[in-house]
């Protein structure tokens, strides 16, 4: 048995004119407009960078509850991302927040191993923890 592992197209292109509202296309086909403004619903730039961190996290906890042969008693997890803009002259996030809601018929010391393996495993708190260089063309 081969077994094969498909890589999902990844990337994004977003586009904004003179007026009206950004839109953000995944490499997938995907689109989302993204708010400009304060009192406006949607997402801006820096809640997708807090949805990606919650929704790799969140993906990683079930993978993690597998891998850890916990998962017939996991039931959901729901992570929650706050952050702190800081205040030097820089705009850019100075403390990100996590809060991991495990649940299931689990234990405390269970919980943790799922909640530690779920962030090694998640490509997105690999990338925040070791900020990779950025190369604008």
């Amino acid at each position: 048995m081969t077994l094969r592992v498909r890589k999902r197209p990844g990337g994004a292109v977003t586009t904004v004119g003179k007026r009206g509202v950004a839109s953000v296309t995944s490499a997938t086909g995907a689109v989302l407009d993204l708010s400009n403004a304060a009192s406006a619903p949607g997402f801006n730039p820096v809640d997708l960078l807090y949805a990606s961190l919650s929704a790799c996290l969140a993906l990683s906890t079930r993978i993690a509850a597998s891998e850890l042969r916990l998962f017939e008693r996991f039931e959901s997890v729901r992570v929650s991302v706050t952050g702190e803009k800081s205040e030097d002259e820089f705009s850019r996030i100075a403390t990100i927040s996590v809060r991991l809601e495990i649940s299931g018929d689990l234990t405390s010391t269970e919980k943790a191993e799922i909640a530690e393996r779920a962030e090694r495993i998640c490509t997105i708190s690999n990338t925040l923890h070791d900020s990779p260089r950025i190369e604008i063309v």
